[in-house]
């Protein structure tokens, strides 16, 4: 098994890690209601996916 022959800094360690960043969530719109959604889950609002009703969302007052 590899073993580091001398100790990495904490800036050579912090360059390496730069690039560790997360992701932002992609989002698209629903086809039935317009409500931003992400892609490939039901739509919260309307309850909507692929073009079928998948399931039934209270109606709010």
């Amino acid at each position: 098994m590899a073993v580091p022959k001398r100790r990495m800094s904490k800036m050579k360690g912090r360059k390496r890690r730069t690039h560790y960043t997360a992701l932002t969530a992609t989002v698209a719109t629903c086809r039935h209601c317009g409500a931003p959604t992400r892609p490939h889950f039901v739509c919260p609002s309307c309850g909507f996916y692929r073009g079928r009703s998948v399931i039934a969302v209270p109606e709010r007052t």
